[in-house]
């Protein structure tokens, strides 16, 4: 096996490493929390990060069984359902339902998360010249942002739910 491909599962290694960290992180959090819009977005995450170790752990295997980066991968990783869960809040808001220190704590934390896993996930799309294995890591790093993105509307929503549900709802004046 090529140092580059040693490189390549090692890399692989330190991905799965996090996508599991953060997976039960999020768990954890979905199980404490008692805010429905903190379980729903944990639980969404949570769901999201076990999905991106699955993929990453059927390349990682295909990586070490063959020694070589795949020529084909199934790049189609399922992507957040953050939308949803945002819909159904804006839908059912309870804007009297704030977020205790513990869960605005776990949000800036997981922001942080996800922020370092775009930048890993770019880091290494940057460092490949594989078509292949660029995209594969551009599409990763693309749904870390997404979720990061997420988590930071999540946390305007627990700063303030009505201000929140106000923006969302859009409410403008026409003038008539």
């Amino acid at each position: 096996m090529t140092s580059k491909t040693e490189e390549r599962i090692q890399a692989l290694e330190v991905a799965l490493n996090n996508e599991s960290r953060e997976r039960d992180f999020y768990m954890k959090h979905a199980e404490r929390t008692t805010n429905s819009f903190g379980k729903l977005m944990f639980q969404s995450l949570a769901n999201d990060e076990a999905e991106h170790y699955q993929r990453l752990l059927q390349l990682h295997k295909k990586l070490k069984a063959e020694g070589r980066w795949p020529e084909t991968i199934p790049l189609k990783v399922k992507g957040t359902d953050m939308h949803s869960v945002l819909k159904k809040v804006v839908e059912s808001v309870d804007t009297s339902a704030k977020a205790d220190t513990d869960d605005m704590e776990a949000v800036q934390i997981a922001i942080d998360f996800e922020a370092k896993g775009e930048k890993f996930y770019s880091d290494l799309r940057d460092s490949v010249d594989n078509p292949v294995e660029k995209e594969f890591y551009r599409v990763l790093a693309a749904m870390e942002r997404e979720h990061r993105l997420s988590l930071e509307d999540t946390l305007e929503y627990f700063k303030d739910p009505e201000g929140w549900y106000r923006m969302k709802e859009k409410h403008h004046m026409d003038g008539g």
